[in-house]
């Protein structure tokens, strides 16, 4: 009597849901509560890729590269 479990991953199906809308909404919320916590100059944007949806924070003006350089800002709000 074998015990071994096999799952097999629908690859399609995964690439699918990465890629839904939903989960892109999801990623831009996390990266919107970043940039609230990152404070003023720091801004999101969303792209959904070939295989899934991302979102990211970057500092958009002078002073929050600075601010970022100096503090690391962005990763601290990432915690």
């Amino acid at each position: 009597m074998s015990n071994k479990i096999r799952v097999e991953i629908n690859r399609a199906g995964v690439r699918e849901l990465l890629r839904s809308q939903e989960i892109s909404a999801i990623c831009e919320a996390r990266a919107q509560a970043i940039s609230a916590r990152c404070g003023r100059g720091y801004e999101v944007s969303t792209y959904t890729g070939k295989n899934r949806a991302n979102a990211s924070v970057h500092a958009a003006t002078p002073k929050a590269r600075r601010d970022n350089i100096k503090n690391n800002t962005i990763l601290k709000a990432t915690r």
